[in-house]
């Protein structure tokens, strides 16, 4: 760092007030609500500096070596110490200088890394702030000692004594890109400079001498210090030296440390450099942020200790995002595991995962606004083929247990999948998309169709952060705002806007805080479970690539997602097993540290509240919450004999089916099944021919052409129609093969 480059004269130097003030550290600093340190991020790369150190805040006995190595007489001279000009005139003529370095040493010259010249701290000082008066290869010329000397002169007539040694020890490089004495000392030894010790600070004096010197030749020199220091004052280093047993070995190590001994920043990486980056902040900038230190270390040290618990399932990764639902503030943003991942530079919060189940509140929440259902109705949890254009989607649930007729509360809260699609089916993906994005899911960038059915599931792409926040949404009652690492100004915060109906967000909410409802999934013991109010959703994606829990109290919204940065599958490893006991410990202490408290919200206006019951009892009777005019206080399931009295369906074929015969395929393996959601007496009808019983499913060979397919019941009645096509083989070989 060069102050004042190329001044012409000694009064143009800075005073000390200036030089400390454009002292710039070669890091910026990320700044926690509170004002606290966060996180360090390195901007400039040519130099290695960090903040500047007060004199008070050095050791003193690196003071005390310094002065003994460069400056003897410091305390006594104005500037110019003209008793060892004369002794370093006298002995450069005798030709005793043998000795070349970055700086000179008030005193006579020494062989063996000893004293040579005659230049000042102060003088050395004035060389470091003005680029004119720098030592080149060839020396000084006689015309820059002189200015130099007056320089110094004018420095000790501004500068106190204390000023002059705090500027030298920061603005000194030590050794490669290490500049000042506390990235110094942090980079060789590990410490702050107010810890060095004596052995330590001969090393860190002998470098100022030679910052590139081998380890010997430090060696050397730091020897010749301490024994100086002790009152030895022979030239040569003695062959059995007072303190420097194990010393050559010390240096050795120090200097092969390189900067390893760097205190590494782990608290907040990711975030830094993302806010940072905003900010275009510059070398030695300090950004706020709405960080709270203490919130991020618990987010951090939940990851990491459950990421510790799961060892051996193939889950290394993870990241944690809190919000604070009034104002969108992020209070937590942990984009990794640290050194847990192979791939700790990636940020987990902004990365884009599969979504998983995390979608359904969302996709329920539409359908409840548009009137389709309540969370009272009744949908149907077993086998459903649907045609698309790609072939049959079939979805399956996660416990591969099909459980009839259930109840909206309870698909939820349960998270089953077949009667997710079976509502997107009622909705429709494209408008399914429009709510996803609504609610800031902007990476769902593509038609509903793209999609398809299975998007009920998750298929689409997310962020953690942008998942947190839609959540969040659902937190405020459907009113969604963007979230912020910088605290707003009074007044210009942007405005929220609606999102979703409060009552439809209303609802949801309270299915998913419902424990009872949750239960039956997962338990009455479930790392979802919180002393207080509150109501989260857990997801996993396809082969456990990705799971998720993201939930919100009446304060705040935790969303945590565990995984593998570089996508492969965890062993075993849900939405409740990995991430849901992150949110719990996040979600605990939150919550410890405001008073516990967390109470449901308020039922909004629209929002009625009434006892339920079923006929059959498919559920037990609750109070159950409706939007206003949707209400009712029994629900009869409807139909003609299925589970629970639910209408009976053909399950196979699926209406507008196309069967392609093989002839490289035994006919015995391409027989088709037909099968219903439930038997009971009656037949089944093909192309107006009865084929047999409907008591049980039927195997049939296919043959080419369209077909019409009735499932009747004993009174003739038909229950449900399907029209499929068979295409490939001829009707006589088919009609043959049949037989």
């Amino acid at each position: 760092m060069t102050f004042y480059a190329g001044s012409a004269r000694a009064a143009d130097l800075p005073s000390f007030t200036q030089v400390r003030q454009e002292w710039r550290p070669s890091d910026a600093w990320l700044l926690d609500r509170n004002g606290r340190e966060l996180q360090r991020v390195r901007l400039d790369n040519t130099v290695r500096r960090f903040a500047w150190t007060g004199v008070n805040e050095i050791s003193p006995t690196l003071k005390a070596a310094l002065l003994a190595s460069e400056d003897q007489r410091f305390y006594e001279h104005e500037g110019v110490d003209w008793t060892a000009v004369m002794s370093a005139a006298a002995g450069n003529a005798g030709g005793l200088n043998s000795q070349s370095g970055q700086s000179g040493q008030s005193g006579q010259s020494v062989k063996s890394g000893g004293m040579r010249g005659a230049s000042t701290l102060t003088m050395q000082l004035a060389g470091l702030l003005d680029a004119d008066l720098k030592r080149g290869e060839g020396g000084r010329s006689f015309v820059q000692k002189v200015r130099q000397a007056r320089a110094a002169m004018t420095l000790e007539k501004t500068w106190k004594k204390s000023e002059v040694l705090e500027a030298y020890l920061n603005l000194v490089t030590y050794r490669g890109e290490l500049q000042g004495v506390s990235a110094m000392s942090h980079g060789l030894f590990g410490k702050a400079p107010h810890g060095l010790d004596r052995r330590e600070a001969a090393i860190a004096a002998a470098l100022i001498r030679a910052p590139n010197a081998d380890a010997k030749r430090v060696a050397d020199r730091a020897c010749w210090l301490l024994n100086f220091q002790a009152g030895e004052r022979r030239i040569t280093r003695p062959v059995a030296a007072d303190g420097c047993d194990g010393l050559a070995t010390e240096v050795k190590n120090t200097l092969a440390r390189g900067y390893e001994a760097f205190p590494k920043q782990v608290a907040a990486p990711h975030a830094a450099r993302r806010l940072l980056a905003q900010a275009n902040a510059v070398p030695g900038a300090r950004v706020a942020s709405t960080l709270d230190a203490n919130v991020q270390a618990a987010a951090r040290n939940a990851l990491r200790a459950r990421l510790a618990e799961l060892n051996g399932r193939n889950v290394e990764d993870g990241a944690v995002v809190v919000l604070d639902n009034a104002s969108g503030e992020v209070l937590a943003y942990v984009g990794s595991s640290g050194d847990l991942s192979q791939a700790a530079h990636v940020d987990g919060a902004t990365a884009l995962r599969q979504a998983g189940s995390t979608l359904k509140p969302f996709l329920y929440g539409l359908a409840i606004e548009e009137g389709r259902l309540t969370a009272a109705s009744i949908l149907d949890d077993s086998t459903v083929q649907l045609k698309t254009d790609t072939g049959l989607y079939i979805p399956r649930d996660y416990a591969k247990v099909h459980r009839g007729p259930v109840s909206v509360r309870a698909s939820l809260a349960g998270s089953l999948n077949i009667p997710a699609v079976r509502t997107l089916v009622m909705v429709g993906p494209d408008r399914f998309v429009e709510r996803l994005r609504a609610v800031g899911l902007d990476t769902v960038k593509e038609s509903g169709d793209y999609y398809g059915y299975s998007l009920a599931l998750g298929s689409a792409d997310v962020t953690l952060l942008s998942l947190t926040n839609a959540y969040r949404t659902l937190a405020n009652g459907g009113v969604r705002s963007e979230p912020t690492l910088v605290k707003h100004a009074a007044g210009s915060a942007p405005a929220p806007r609606r999102a979703m109906h409060a009552g439809a967000s209303h609802v949801i909410a309270d299915i998913l805080s419902d424990r009872a409802a949750r239960a039956v999934a997962f338990g009455l013991d479930n790392p979802l479970d919180t002393p207080f109010w509150s109501a989260v959703k857990t997801g996993t994606s396809k082969d456990m690539r990705d799971n998720w829990a993201i939930g919100f109290s009446s304060r705040y919204t935790v969303g945590v997602w565990v995984g593998n940065a570089g996508g492969s599958p965890m062993h075993d490893v849900s939405g409740i097993s990995g991430a849901a006991p992150v949110w719990r410990d996040v979600m605990l202490h939150l919550h410890r540290r405001g008073g516990g408290r967390s109470e449901p919200p308020a039922m909004p206006p629209g929002v009625v509240a009434q006892p339920l019951r079923y006929e059959p009892s498919i559920e037990p009777s609750r109070r159950e919450v409706f939007l206003a005019g949707s209400e009712r206080e029994l629900v009869r399931l409807a139909g003609a004999g299925g589970p629970g009295g639910l209408p009976v369906r053909i399950a196979s074929p699926v209406p507008g089916s196309i069967i392609a015969l093989d002839p490289d395929i035994p006919p015995v393996n391409q027989r088709l099944q037909f099968s219903a959601t439930a038997y009971r007496k009656g037949r089944w009808e093909l192309d107006g021919k009865t084929l047999g019983g409907a008591e049980r499913p039927l195997s049939w060979f296919p043959l080419p052409g369209s077909h019409s397919l009735k499932l009747l019941n004993d009174k003739g009645e038909v229950l449900d129609k399907v029209i499929f096509e068979v295409r490939g083989a001829s009707l006589r070989m088919a009609a043959r093969q049949s037989n």
